[in-house]
């Protein structure tokens, strides 16, 4: 009887904490307005003449957006940091694009 009580509670213990939440997850709304601030940041970068959005790469995560790549000039990252800090619902931009080696 004591070792069914104890599986029991092992078991309640097990369940109870496979449905905490982690801080990492977002909720369905949050991942649905990452995914169209993502789409409006990579729509600017397509639309300003100056950049190429085949070579700059755009993921959010609640707000924040890292930008990826490689371009030939410091002008062009600046130019990419300023476009994205434009767009609404932005809170931040994260910079890890870099300068192409020169051949």
């Amino acid at each position: 009887m004591r070792s069914l009580l104890l599986v029991a509670l092992a078991t309640g213990f097990v369940t109870v904490a496979g449905c905490a939440s982690t801080p990492h997850k977002e909720s369905t709304g949050e991942y649905f307005d990452d995914s169209a601030i993502t789409t409006k940041v990579k729509a600017a970068i397509f639309n300003d003449p100056g950049l190429s959005a085949a070579e700059i790469n755009v993921e959010t995560f609640k707000g924040k957006v890292q930008l990826s790549g490689f371009v030939n000039s410091q002008e062009k990252i600046d130019r990419a940091v300023s476009v994205a800090r434009s767009v609404n619902g932005v809170q931040s931009v994260h910079n890890k694009i870099s300068l192409k080696q020169a051949p």
